[in-house]
């Protein structure tokens, strides 16, 4: 379960489908991303083909990332079985 955001605009996305706050051209992809780990019980559920799933270091080493587009990356942590912190970054 999702516990908590990072990112405005991704909550709004999941809360009620507004591309307002995110790339419009990301949403398909974002979509299925947030579903996944909507369901997801451990950070590993989200190693999936094609998420490039990865923990992430320095600044960034509690969290967890998988690949939207190009730049573009899913980030998140988990607190027991629940994605908390939950962002949407271009950070490269």
């Amino acid at each position: 379960m999702i516990k908590s955001w990072q990112h405005k605009g991704l909550k709004r996305f999941y809360e009620t489908g507004s591309t307002s706050g995110i790339q419009p051209h990301h949403a398909e992809v974002l979509r299925i991303l947030l579903m996944q780990l909507s369901s997801a019980i451990c950070p590993e559920d989200m190693d999936t083909p094609g998420n490039n799933f990865h923990p992430l270091v320095g600044n960034l080493k509690s969290f967890y990332s998988v690949k939207v587009n190009k730049n573009w990356r899913f980030i998140f942590q988990f607190d027991g079985e629940d994605a908390v912190l939950v962002n949407y970054v271009d950070y490269h």
